[in-house]
């Protein structure tokens, strides 16, 4: 049992586990949180503006690039999150856990951080899959999630800051043999423990090195136990103990076991570096190609394969999943177009009559996955101008759906009166699909797809 115990508290100090790493790790995940929560707001803000937002309209790939970039970070997030919590294990499980006020909210805030995370990204990945486990909204947790991670992100790597500045640098972590640089002085929690080599005859493993606990009371005297420190000490304070007969090592001796050591310990972390970078690319390579044609051959794993579906293009609602089936292709059906003074209704032969304009667009959802299409159908701007709207107008659309939080979309002015943003009639040279808002839909440059209104019944002007 002592064997078996040694062996779990061995593993807990790797040449991995140290002030640097965690602080390079620490470093990508920064970025990679600071990637997202932009992305994420910018997503948010689209469907969700204040009144006085205006968004750009070029380039037409905009949200393809930023929601593509989101989704994709964060799916990176994952292997380096898991990475840094194996580095901070040790800090993790201290001994004792709390040491004073200011500590305990330290470690409020990183078991903020830390479980935030999880949520966020977890949650987040669930959704690129349209798989909600849980009774809460989606959308509105994960923004609000979003700044509890960047505040308690923001407290952390102020308390950390010490330990951030001492071993930002490679060249200042480490010696020149390769080995770790121990700085009491940094405050850091994740400094190796002073070590003694066990004699031949302490148990429980002979020859091996362990670490000894300053852990007080009672635990402090099990993980001595554990470490074997007791019988070490034993053995060295007899008359005749190994200590009286070890002769003095050599200048020699000790720099073959320093750079040997150095040279594990690069060897280790590594191995390890390397690991870590391979998940990284694997995950990203895997799943990018749902909104990067670049990345579209190795797409395994992406929750949307790209050319697949009705018109050539993936399918997030289907018009049964709506509930429009019937009233979609009712032979009755109009589109109204509401102006300041002027209502037109339109039947859909009259829509195709005007629907000449042919513009490249892409479909780009909040689930990551993306496409280009050739859409073809009437300028929104010219529907508005046949019921004399004012320039700058906003626009509401209403869905032939009756229920769903996207049934009725609000516009821009920005959006409205660009020459690229139609009421799409087809879609890559064919007849709209039911599935894709036959037999009308809205498409706009630079829009979340939940926000390109399918099945389109009514659009008003605002003001």
């Amino acid at each position: 049992m002592r064997h078996l115990l040694f062996e779990a508290r061995a593993a807990l100090a790797s040449p991995n586990r140290n002030a640097r790493s965690a602080v390079v790790l620490g470093r990508l995940l920064g970025i990679a949180f600071v990637v997202c929560f932009g992305t994420g707001i910018y997503s948010h803000l689209l469907q969700e503006p204040l009144g006085w937002m205006r968004f750009p309209t070029r380039p037409t790939q905009l949200y393809q690039f930023t929601q593509g970039l989101h989704i994709t970070t964060g799916i990176a997030i994952i292997p380096l999150l898991l990475a840094k919590l194996n580095t901070v294990m040790p800090a993790l499980v201290q001994v004792p856990p709390v040491r004073g006020v200011l500590h305990l909210f330290e470690r409020l805030s990183i078991a903020v951080l830390v479980s935030a995370s999880i949520i966020q990204v977890t949650t987040g990945l669930l959704n690129t899959y349209q798989w909600y486990p849980w009774p809460f909204p989606f959308r509105q947790v994960h923004n609000a999630m979003a700044y509890v991670i960047i505040g308690s992100l923001i407290i952390h790597i102020a308390s950390k800051l010490p330990v951030i500045a001492r071993y930002w640098r490679k060249r200042d972590s480490y010696d020149e043999q390769g080995r770790f640089i121990v700085d009491p002085a940094s405050g850091s929690e994740l400094l190796p423990p002073v070590r003694e080599a066990r004699p031949a005859s302490a148990p429980p493993a002979a020859g091996a090195e362990t670490a000894q606990s300053t852990a007080p009371g009672l635990l402090g005297r099990v993980f001595r136990w554990i470490d074997g420190v007791d019988a070490v000490k034993a053995v060295d304070a007899a008359p005749d103990g190994p200590a009286a007969d070890a002769p003095e090592p050599t200048r020699a001796s000790r720099s073959v076991e320093e750079r040997a050591q150095g040279r594990r310990q690069r060897i280790a972390r590594r191995g390890f570096f390397g690991g870590v970078t391979a998940a990284v690319v694997g995950v990203v390579a895997l799943t990018a190609g749902q909104s990067s044609k670049l990345a579209e051959p190795f797409n395994v794993f992406g929750a949307r394969q790209r050319g697949l579906g009705a018109n050539g293009l993936p399918v997030n609602r289907t018009a049964r999943a709506a509930g429009v089936l019937a009233s979609a292709t009712a032979a009755d059906w109009t589109l109204t177009v509401v102006g300041p003074d002027v209502t037109r209704t339109f039947v859909r032969a009259e829509l195709v009559a005007l629907g000449s304009t042919e513009v490249d667009l892409p479909i780009s959802c909040v689930e990551g996955w993306s496409q280009m299409g050739s859409w073809k159908g009437v300028r929104m701007r010219d529907l508005l101008g046949a019921v004399q709207a004012e320039p700058g107008s906003h626009v509401r659309v209403t869905s032939l759906e009756r229920h769903g939080g996207y049934r009725i979309m609000d516009m821009g002015p920005e959006y409205a009166e660009d020459p690229t943003t139609l009421v799409a009639l087809e879609l890559n040279g064919s007849t709209l699909d039911l599935d894709h808002g036959f037999p009308a839909r809205i498409i706009a440059p630079g829009r979340p797809g939940v926000l390109q209104t399918k099945w389109i019944e009514k659009i008003e002007v605002l003001r």
